[in-house]
């Protein structure tokens, strides 16, 4: 039960910093964070849980990366499920919270998609559900190329935090224009479900590609990292 408790204050963590610095900070007068402030919110939430609870459950944070990790042979399938249910339900108690916090300026409203991950319409910058479909697996193998590699026993130890938590930041300053980002099915939904409407009825995109992104992304990391006996 530890673990899973780890994953949800981990899970808590990434998307009150994450989707709060985007619904709380982006874009205040003449102060706002802009896209750059919230990819970096995102990855320090990322490293500074990494280096919190690691050791505890292996903050994987993501439903994405737990699917990764075991497709990579990193995890035991048994702990899939108890794992998911954790992440997603950090992640929709975070979203209550910042729903709570956002709620108290006057004139808020949930029009502006409450940081929830879209396409076509409610892309920020418009893209398709196709580019939307490709880059969210592209962007979610590549994290898991980064994660595998980064905690492998012959890399550098110490500083997977460091390598995975820019990553995530570099995923987001590359994405956050075609779907706001997700990369994590966890994040999308905690958020999705206070914005209702579109942000539900798009949510399925951001299970989908990010879990599939994950698998591919194990895959190609056991083939480029695999070692002779």
């Amino acid at each position: 039960m530890k673990k899973y408790g780890a994953e949800f204050f981990g899970t808590f963590w990434l998307v009150l910093g994450g989707c709060g610095s985007a619904v709380l900070a982006a874009a205040f007068p003449g102060l706002g964070i802009g896209f750059a402030g919230v990819a970096l919110a995102f990855g320090l939430t990322v490293l500074t849980m990494a280096f919190a609870i690691g050791h505890i459950s292996g903050c994987h944070l993501n439903p994405a990366v737990s699917f990764g990790l075991w497709a990579g042979g990193r995890f035991p399938g048994k702990e899939l499920l108890p794992y998911i249910i954790s992440q997603v339900l950090g992640a929709i108690s975070a979203g209550a919270v910042l729903y709570v916090i956002a709620s108290g300026q006057p004139g808020f409203s949930l029009s502006g998609g409450f940081a929830s991950n879209g396409y076509g319409a409610h892309s920020p910058g418009g893209y398709s559900l196709l580019a939307a479909l490709v880059c969210e697996v592209v962007m979610t193998a590549m994290f898991l190329i980064v994660i595998l590699g980064a905690t492998d026993k012959r890399a550098p130890q110490g500083l997977a935090p460091i390598a995975i938590g820019l990553c995530l930041t570099l995923i987001h300053l590359i994405s956050i224009p075609v779907t706001n980002t997700s990369v994590n099915p966890a994040r999308s939904t905690g958020v999705a479900v206070f914005a209702g409407g579109w942000a539900l009825a798009q949510l399925w995109l951001f299970w989908v590609a990010p879990i599939a992104g994950g698998i591919i992304g194990a895959f190609i990391y056991r083939w480029i990292g695999a070692t002779k006996d």
